[in-house]
């Protein structure tokens, strides 16, 4: 308010004076936002470093939601216990059942068989028995072919021409190396199952006598993805483009040899899988050198289905395709927004309640079949989640706190966080794509990069075979194995009964 009865002089510099105050007190309120900001990020940042990563929550533990009316505790159950009761089998015995058995027997001299009391003859009354896990480890053998070869005598004595015939080998899995299905397969399962890189893998062979180099080993790797075991994931992508529900996902990768790129740049690894209900579950890995949302365009072009994703905006260009929004990630930023402050009645805990309600409503459901999985769905769990982004519309908060971000996520992705109720088969959350580009992630975390695009792609074959392996219930080893020994020798055309799931694959390797 002017003061009339101040100078003119005096009032122009009181209006200078309230502007400037007025100015001072925004910026004043923008820093202490800001201010606020960093000391949430630096939470959440010693959140991750040093706190548990479990995102479990009191309904996890059991505790009661703000959905859920408390249940008076359960009178203790009172057990009778009989005199005589059948002795369970233990749980050491179950896990060995399975394994190899190999039997020592420990028995008295002849001469000690007598009591040690009157001297007479004792009698067999039973065994005792002690169980032990006997290792042997993997041992590096030399496999020398002989083929016998024959002459004719007569055509020798009686003919200008020479007829010589020899016996028939087996087709090499790579021309002019000494390399065999089994070691191949044992290389290749050490570095992308066991993630172990190539150099400590050339180590331990030098501990056992013999010498392979890093060098060879990422060769053959790279020979037979692209002779025997490329045309295997072509079919396995074959199958994928079949299926009307996906998960994908993409994780970093760097590729050192990359033309045009610097060495330190990052590339990509791309995910596609199948979902839940599956007949013939597929892992397939893409190695691609950038984001861009051309690279899924291409991969799933012409496809049309229900696609899990994450919140990442390359995924909405695909034509024809429904995005089904991952609401775990929705959890995960009212979580990160809760643990700053854990006030019960703070706006991110109402809001990772709201969450921890749809997931526990999903676990109830979760044994239904698909058409009443998507029954129940409508009628409890998706008018949970309209009532959810309501109360997520009506809230409001400062710019560039932890709950802002989780409430502007949310909202933005509603449409495809609400397309998990369209179809009984579908799951709220891409945890499923996650958990399996997290072996690449573990993998690389040991072998770091790759060194040519060859290898990157190698990479992807070979995951994708060992991971589909996986999910179908194989031995990661025996099948590889079984495939570098089948493919040389029949081709690579009868490739629909070699498959995980196809009548070619033998009992051993599963």
């Amino acid at each position: 308010m002017k003061n009339t009865d101040a100078p003119r002089g005096f009032q122009a510099q009181i209006d200078r004076l309230e502007k400037r105050n007025a100015s001072l007190e925004n910026t004043v309120a923008e820093l202490s936002a800001l201010v606020k900001h960093f000391e949430e990020l630096f939470k959440i940042s010693q959140q991750k470093r040093f706190g548990i990563s479990s995102e479990k929550s009191a309904l996890d533990a059991g505790q009661t939601s703000m959905f859920e009316e408390p249940e008076p505790p359960l009178p203790p159950e009172i057990e009778e216990v009989g005199y005589t009761r059948r002795k369970r089998k233990g749980k050491r015995a179950e896990d060995l059942s399975e394994l190899p058995l190999e039997i020592i027997e420990h028995d008295l001299p002849e001469s000690e068989r007598k009591c040690p009391e009157c001297d007479g003859a004792v009698d067999e009354i039973g065994v005792q028995t002690r169980d032990e896990l006997k290792i042997i480890p993997a041992q590096v053998i030399r496999v020398q072919h002989r083929a016998k070869v024959y002459k004719c005598p007569t055509c020798d004595e009686q003919s200008d021409k020479i007829c010589i015939i020899k016996a028939a080998m087996p087709v090499q899995l790579i021309r002019g190396s000494v390399a065999s299905a089994s070691a191949v397969a044992h290389i290749m399962t050490q570095k992308h199952l066991m993630h172990l890189p190539f150099y400590r893998q050339e180590q331990e062979f030098v501990r056992q006598g013999v010498a392979i180099s890093r060098q060879n080993m990422a060769n053959w790797s790279i020979q037979v993805c692209e002779d025997w075991l490329r045309p295997v994931y072509d079919k396995l992508r074959e199958n994928l483009l079949q299926q009307d529900i996906l998960h994908v996902d993409e994780t970093t990768l760097q590729v050192l040899k990359e033309p045009g790129k610097p060495a330190e740049s990052k590339s990509f690894m791309w995910l596609y899988r199948t979902g839940d209900k599956s007949p013939a579950p597929t892992v397939l890995y893409e190695y691609q050198p950038g984001r861009g949302g051309e690279y899924p365009r291409t991969f799933l072009k012409g496809w049309q289905g229900f696609c899990h994703t994450d919140g990442y905006s390359a995924y909405q260009g695909l034509q024809g395709v429904a995005l089904v929004g991952c609401w775990a990630h929705v959890r995960r930023k009212f979580h990160e927004a809760w643990k700053i402050t854990e006030a019960p009645d703070s706006p991110a805990k109402i809001g990772l309640d709201y969450c921890d309600g749809l997931f526990a409503l999903e676990r109830e459901f979760s044994g239904l079949p698909p058409d009443e999985r998507y029954a129940a769905r409508v009628e409890r769990v998706k008018p949970l989640a309209e009532a959810f982004f309501a109360w997520a519309k009506s809230q409001s908060a400062p710019p560039k706190l932890a709950i802002t971000r989780a409430l502007t996520y949310a909202i933005k992705q509603e449409p495809r966080l609400m397309n998990a109720f369209c179809d009984g088969r579908l799951e709220l959350s891409n945890n499923r794509a996650e958990r399996s580009v997290k072996p690449f992630v573990i993998g690389r975390k040991n072998w770091l990069f790759c060194d040519s695009v060859r290898g990157a792609v190698s990479s992807a074959v070979a995951f994708s075979i060992i991971e589909t392996a996986k999910e179908n219930g194989l031995k990661p080893f025996e099948y590889l194995k079984f495939l570098l020994e089948t493919l040389p020798q029949a081709g690579v055309d009868p490739i629909d009964d070699l498959l995980p799931w196809g009548s070619g694959v033998p009992d051993w390797c599963k």
